[in-house]
């Protein structure tokens, strides 16, 4: 497991966490791109499963702890921690332990959306029930994407679990935003569509400093390529789109970004060559 990465950020605090690893097809991760051109970006292993890191990040804002993502769910059991390649327990709770905090220190979660590998942690069971982990927090999210994850269609089925939402709604702990919005001075989130209609990402912003969360607009350093879109986005094109607007301003404002996904070193900055837009870790 990646161990915790610490950063200041003007005012914030971040730390870069991990709730374990993920391994998914490394073809459906890359869609179009040839398996020669990204076996050498992210090797597969023998079912041709490459390696994803899972990376909630968490932010302190003066008293406030905000987490953005809550990991993967773990709660189908064996056979799905099997096909995934999960270990067991919850490392994201274990990593929050090591830095003093409990489950009900979080005030605020804030999701990207509300895909298994994102939102898996949003419940866990307890006496028998589901109930919210992060007791105290509000959930946000986009209108858009909470129509998705309760109305899945046939292609969407497979990536939402009712268990990570329903007990949220029934406690009242589900905050919907439409579009962009401010959550806290210098937090905010953008819409972002493509890999769902309802993604959005997180940017931070703090005396000049900046830093975007991607969720899965681009989920690895290697897929910053404009081309290298996955086959699990279900509107490719509004990909593509997307990250043409927010590349621009993303390379133009210095912003440091944070990938969802990458197993190794999760923070880079864009950079655009004669090839195009590539990742520089930092």
């Amino acid at each position: 497991m990646r161990p915790i990465l610490y950063r200041r950020l003007g005012a914030f605090e971040i730390w870069v966490l991990s709730d374990g690893e993920l391994w998914l097809d490394g073809g459906s991760m890359f869609g179009v791109v040839p398996r020669v051109l990204w076996a050498k970006l992210a090797p597969p292993d023998e079912q041709n499963r490459i390696r994803l890191g899972l990376n909630p990040l968490l932010v302190r804002a003066g008293k406030q702890f905000i987490l953005v993502e809550t990991g993967i769910d773990r709660k189908p059991g064996e056979k799905f921690r099997r096909l995934y390649g999960l270990g067991e327990g919850h490392p994201l709770l274990d990593q929050l332990a090591l830095l003093g905090l409990e489950p009900r220190d979080i005030s605020l979660v804030v999701h990207t959306h509300l895909h298994f590998d994102h939102a898996g942690l949003n419940t866990r069971w307890e006496e028998g029930r589901l109930v919210p982990t992060f007791p105290k927090a509000r959930h946000v999210v986009q209108k858009q994407e909470l129509e998705d994850a309760l109305h899945p269609h046939e292609r969407s089925q497979a990536s939402y679990r009712p268990e990570n939402v329903e007990p949220l709604l029934e406690a009242g702990r589900l905050e919907l935003v439409e579009g962009q919005a401010e959550l806290l001075p210098g937090l905010r989130v953008l819409p972002a569509p493509g890999h769902t209609l309802g993604m959005q990402v997180v940017e931070l912003e703090s005396e000049g400093q900046r830093l975007a969360y991607t969720g899965d607009l681009v989920a690895l350093r290697a897929q910053v390529p404009l081309p290298y879109i996955p086959a699990f986005d279900l509107y490719p094109m509004t990909t593509l789109e997307t990250r043409r607007r927010l590349y621009e301003r993303w390379l133009a404002e210095g912003y440091l970004l944070c990938f969802a996904h990458e197993p190794q070193n999760p923070l880079a900055r864009l950079a655009v060559g004669e090839k195009g837009y590539r990742a520089e870790g930092v």
